[in-house]
């Protein structure tokens, strides 16, 4: 699909995943505007070649008009710093930004959470699945997905699992390393995928998916925790993972398990890292850093 090199792209949340799908549009000669709420994330930004703005998305007052946009992103994360709770960012915020379009974006693709799904038997999920959640997180992500498809009806969802990447590897490394045992049930399923083939499935979205679509963003392989775990283990030299025993080692559900067939086949979207197996090796090279990301609301 063509699009307009001069009627900007605009992304609202350019962190983690934000700024990596930044960097792609402005390697591809489009106009990337970013909102901010920070003046010293703003010069990181015009340092990049991309245009700032500088609003909050819970203050409307902060906003200001936006006139014409090409493609809107929508990736925004919770920042706990903040003091305000998900729906208020999520669901308010969406709609203050809402509210301050002249007109809707031409291209529109939200980032959401696999956690939107409330299966907990291992079953299998796509984008036909029921999505009942339980957890707050993940009723407040299918809010503002209604609410976006609501009042703009063309807008694309890419709800996405776990993310890990450079600096942000999902893991106790320490913990494994001391040979602590770690809670939760190790036969539960976990569903990953790698930034920068989030990046790319959105941007596949953008450029090949149907107005008004939702699309299921994961890695090749779901794979447990324990699996998770001992792949982990054996690569920073740690004893094998240790689960706690008891009644915490069977709380909660076994989780589910996501499939990214749609996206694969009826969008050509390849992975460069299909699996944690690929994945894993290239950030281990240089050590462990960082702390955890999730998917918005998580997943």
């Amino acid at each position: 699909m063509t699009t307009s090199l001069s009627t900007p792209h605009l992304i609202i949340g350019c962190g983690y995943l934000g700024q990596r799908v930044a960097a792609l549009w402005h390697q591809a000669g489009h106009t990337v505007q970013a909102l901010t709420r920070s003046e010293p994330r703003a010069e990181e930004f015009r340092r990049q070649g991309w245009q700032p703005i500088l609003g909050d998305l819970t203050q409307p007052g902060s906003l200001p008009r936006f006139a014409e946009i090409d493609t809107l992103l929508l990736a925004v994360g919770l920042d706990r710093r903040a003091g305000h709770s998900q729906r208020e960012v999520y669901v308010r915020g969406l709609a203050n930004l809402i509210d301050a379009c002249d007109h809707p974006p031409r291209r529109i693709i939200s980032v959401s959470s696999t956690s939107v799904y409330g299966q907990e038997q291992g079953e299998w999920v796509d984008e036909d699945s029921v999505t009942e959640p339980q957890a707050e997180n993940g009723q407040v992500c299918l809010e503002a997905e209604r609410l976006l498809h609501e009042r703009w009806p063309h807008a694309q969802i890419v709800r996405s699992a776990g993310i890990y990447g450079p600096g942000r590897l999902i893991a106790r490394v320490e913990q494994l390393r001391n040979g602590a045992p770690l809670a939760g049930r190790p036969d539960a399923w976990l569903n990953l995928i790698h930034v920068d083939d989030l990046a790319t499935a959105v941007l596949a979205v953008v450029d090949r998916a149907p107005p008004g679509s939702t699309w299921l963003a994961v890695d090749n392989r779901p794979l447990t925790r324990q699996e998770f775990y001992l792949a982990l283990t054996r690569r920073v030299g740690a004893p094998d993972p240790r689960f706690l025993e008891g009644d915490s080692a069977v709380a909660g559900g076994l989780n589910k398990r996501c499939s990214n067939r749609r996206l694969r086949e009826e969008l050509s979207w390849r992975l460069r890292y299909p699996t944690i197996e690929e994945g894993l090796p290239p950030l281990l090279e240089g050590g462990i850093a960082g702390r955890p990301e999730r998917a918005p609301g998580g997943a």
